[in-house]
């Protein structure tokens, strides 16, 4: 008989609910957590049992780093509202010695070609003063399912949508210049579906909790109202959760078309951007099927690693990533981590690190190190190393890269 140590993941079995499969040797799980994964695992339509990956830590609606199969039903605060937050990366034909000396020239080019960050006022830094031909190219393959959704919703119309497209936002959404192994130059972006996901997001989390109103008691956790399969507001989630993940898709490859160009106008050097390239999302809902069965797979913070599909695994500021090869593990619904999994608050970060901090942390790295990114200072999160570890049975590791530039929000 097969040990869990073999397995490569632990059971937990909580009191009136399906198996926690836990991906987490090795790294810490908060007690937090695990009990929000215990109240998901109690939900009556989960799928043979619930998986957590090593980065797995509290999140607001749902675990982040869970998997969550569910027949019949969805939970929209279990995608939450960054729908299809994801990572893109492109392999160049560059290699270290064709960057400049100085990085700062080709940080500030990517700086200036894509909207970052939030501003306040009139105009929000953030966001598109007037889209640009390309921009307005991707909405028109965009435009007329979200005419679909804001006729029946039309308080989305009014949501940062066109002009959000090619944007990264804030938090811990990045762009970055990063080498690889063999010492080849990628471009790595981290984000999502910006104003109008987040609208999305909230609007049905909302009216799944106003649809359950005289059952909300009886849930673990208000958060984990759900869509019954065959009500008007499941259908209508599902069409706009579906086109909120192919604007984050669009959003990911109109910014990395402008940062190769941005690049091309610093480095001299004629090069290819299409070597290998990667796009895949992690905070999102799909149909698959798992042990005969079709299931909506809610992955939020995980990444599908289906055998042969490539992935991407985001370090933190200053700490290595990787692209990754799916193993296709069936236990863990053909899943990973979306990255290292926070060990604090971006509050307690602010509070525990400085400046000073901050510059020792992302030594060798071009990116800001001032007083507005330390809740993305390096220590705020897992060992990147050890997460990979507690995961050798679900990926194996393609590409190893260190970031030489940081664009943060």
């Amino acid at each position: 008989m097969t040990s869990q140590q073999e397995l490569g993941y632990e059971v937990h079995q909580p009191e009136g609910g399906v198996p926690i499969k836990r991906w987490t040797r090795g790294v810490a799980v908060e007690d937090e957590a695990l009990r929000q994964l215990e109240n998901v695992a109690r939900m009556p339509f989960i799928h043979r049992w619930v998986a957590a990956m090593p980065d797995v830590h509290w999140g607001m609606g749902a675990t982040v780093g869970s998997v969550i199969p569910t027949v019949g039903a969805i939970i929209p605060a279990a995608v939450g509202v960054d729908i299809g937050c994801g990572m893109m990366a492109a392999r160049t034909s560059l290699t270290a010695a064709d960057l400049p000396d100085s990085l700062h020239a080709l940080r500030s080019a990517i700086e200036a070609a894509v909207p970052h960050g939030k501003t306040f006022g009139r105009r929000d830094t953030g966001a598109w003063d007037e889209a640009p031909q390309a921009v307005d190219a991707e909405w028109r393959q965009l435009a007329g399912r979200f005419a679909q959704i804001t006729g029946k919703y039309p308080k989305l119309e009014r949501t940062n949508n066109r002009l959000h497209l090619g944007t990264l936002g804030t938090g811990n959404h990045f762009i970055e210049v990063c080498l690889d192994e063999a010492g080849q130059v990628w471009f790595m972006l981290h984000s999502g579906s910006r104003g109008v996901g987040n609208a999305i997001g909230t609007l049905f989390i909302q009216l799944a909790q106003d649809d359950m109103r005289q059952h909300i008691a009886n849930l673990p956790d208000r958060d984990l109202a759900y869509f019954s399969e065959g009500s008007r507001h499941f259908d209508d989630y599902v069409e706009a959760v579906g086109w909120a993940q192919d604007f984050a898709r669009h959003n990911r490859e109109l910014m990395m078309r402008a940062v190769v160009s941005a690049a091309r106008r610093i480095i001299p050097k004629p090069f290819a951007a299409d070597v290998e390239a990667v796009n895949c999302h992690h905070n999102y809902v799909q149909r698959e099927n798992h042990f005969g069965r079709e299931v909506l797979v809610t992955r939020k913070g995980a990444v599908a690693a289906h055998r042969g599909q490539l992935g991407i695994i985001p370090g933190s500021m200053g700490a290595k990533s990787f692209i990754v090869r799916g193993l296709g593990n069936e236990e863990a619904f053909c899943s990973c981590s979306h990255g290292a999994g926070r060990t604090m608050s971006r509050t307690q970060a602010k509070k525990r690190f400085s400046v000073a901090d901050q510059v020792r942390a992302t030594e060798g790295v071009e990116c800001r190190k001032d007083a507005g990114v330390i809740d993305e200072i390096p220590m705020a999160y897992k060992d990147i190393d050890a997460v990979m570890a507690a995961q050798a049975d679900l990926v194996e590791i393609v590409h190893t890269l260190r970031q030489v530039v940081c664009v943060k929000g």
